[in-house]
């Protein structure tokens, strides 16, 4: 993009709306100035705007994020023709399985949470409609990698940094790079504690009308009451059954 095209006031506007995160929920004036490198009168006048929108309230002192903002979540789903079906799908997944189920897609080296529903947590963080966490760490994000093409995943590889958060994190970008290949053989993948030890999930891919990977469907469980045998022969029918229907609600042939 040109910089003439650049609109550095919407630029602005789009981080102070981003500036509000886990741990950061509720902030002041100056606070918000200070994460968004903005002076306190610029940052006072996105924060009116957006109050003024909807997308943001205030108590005069305090600031906090509305439910409006997740407009953008359910309009990013309804472009793909997803929305309340894949909902009522995933709540079908929870019911039949007794453990939580969610969706997500992929955004830079990040998946992000479209969809859940929350049978009993299993992650010391809650994990909710627009969370965020890293794409290495999960079997949602290890779907949506092999989802991309060689030339998509060698540019991610090169650019992206494989942070250890357990022993069992993926570290290793030749490991990594092993693994998807494996993923893409088998069309489901499964991590072992890569975010949170204790914690496994399982996960398939959702394809669209062109059969590309545009989310991922998952089961997340504690490994103590869930062996991976289990997983691969109980958990995984289930999740392909929801996965190809989700995918039939793109349209995609039966």
């Amino acid at each position: 993009m040109s910089e003439p095209d650049f609109v550095n006031s919407l630029a602005r506007g789009l981080n102070v709306l981003g500036c509000f995160e886990k741990g950061h929920q509720k902030m002041t004036l100056t606070q918000v100035a200070a994460r968004t490198d903005l002076t306190r009168g610029t940052a006072r006048r996105f924060l009116l705007t957006l109050c003024t929108l909807g997308f943001v309230a205030t108590d005069g002192k305090l600031f906090w994020l509305t439910p409006k903002v997740l407009k953008f979540s359910s309009d990013y789903l309804s472009t793909f023709g997803l929305g309340e079906a894949a909902n009522a799908i995933i709540q079908k997944v929870t019911d039949t399985l007794n453990e939580s189920s969610s969706m997500a897609v992929l955004d830079g080296d990040e998946i992000v949470y479209v969809a859940r529903v929350e049978k009993q947590s299993v992650y010391s963080n809650s994990i909710e409609v627009g969370t965020r966490l890293p794409v290495h760490t999960t079997s949602m994000g290890l779907v949506l990698l092999a989802g991309l093409s060689e030339d998509e995943f060698e540019r991610w590889l090169e650019k992206c940094h494989l942070t250890k958060f357990t022993k069992n994190s993926i570290t290793d970008k030749r490991k990594l790079k092993r693994l998807i290949t494996q993923i893409r053989k088998d069309g489901y993948a499964i991590n072992d504690g890569g975010l949170e030890i204790g914690v496994r999930s399982i996960s398939v891919p959702i394809l669209d009308r062109e059969q590309k990977v545009i989310a991922a469907i998952n089961v997340a469980t504690l490994a103590a009451r869930t062996s991976l045998e289990q997983m691969e022969n109980q958990f995984l029918p289930v999740l392909r059954d929801a996965a190809r229907k989700i995918s039939m609600v793109l349209g995609v042939g039966n």
